[in-house]
């Protein structure tokens, strides 16, 4: 059986309001009061006072926006043109990139690869990426990594991508897994959704 093409582009083309709607319904949830900002409070938690954090597939900016707000060096990164605008207009400290992970080539002016302390993946956005792009994508993360720079990735169970699967990408990507957890909250872990962090090899 075929593997499935990117389930955030294929959103898109069976419908074009997806990336609105999507950004709408955060805020939405942002302003009824909920706490939306779990995953950033870890990553700030793990980072050193001005650390430069990539926040791969950041979607409106809502995890790499908050840590720019903290004083963090943040760079943005997200395949959908619409959601990389509403991270730019809504946190202006951060940089942000639309382009897919996949292809992610970070570099400073002077042409030497930037790299980052923390890389932050929230929102399930590994379930989203195409079947045969999963390692490449891994591969290009760990590319941006220090040799102790930690990669935190998480998403649920049930979405067309086993842990089992996820934990032996990221391995043959470069990657060693060093804790898994079962929330973002720091729980042990579980078989509904996993929290990973990992460092490169």
């Amino acid at each position: 059986m075929a593997g499935h093409g990117n389930l955030w582009t294929e959103a898109l083309a069976r419908n074009p309001e997806h990336s609105k709607n999507y950004a709408e319904r955060w805020r939405r949830i942002a302003d009824s009061g909920q706490d939306i900002y779990g995953e950033a409070r870890l990553i700030d938690a793990m980072a050193e006072r001005g650390a430069r954090i990539l926040d791969a597939g950041c979607g409106t900016g809502r995890i790499g926006g908050w840590l720019s707000e903290r004083g963090h060096t943040v760079v943005g990164v997200d395949l959908d043109p619409y959601l990389i605008e509403v991270a730019q207009a809504d946190y202006p400290d951060a940089t942000w990139h639309a382009r897919d992970l996949g292809e992610m080539d970070l570099r400073q002016p002077y042409g030497d690869r930037i790299r980052f302390d923390l890389v932050v993946m929230a929102g399930n956005v590994m379930a989203f990426v195409a079947e045969d792009e999963r390692r490449t994508v891994l591969e290009r993360i760990a590319d941006h990594m220090y040799p102790d720079s930690r990669f935190v990735c998480g998403f649920g169970a049930g979405r067309g991508y086993s842990f089992d699967e996820f934990f032996a990408d990221a391995e043959a990507a470069g990657l060693t897994l060093d804790l898994r957890l079962g929330t973002w909250d720091v729980k042990p872990p579980s078989e509904d959704f996993v929290v990973a962090v990992f460092t490169p090899r």
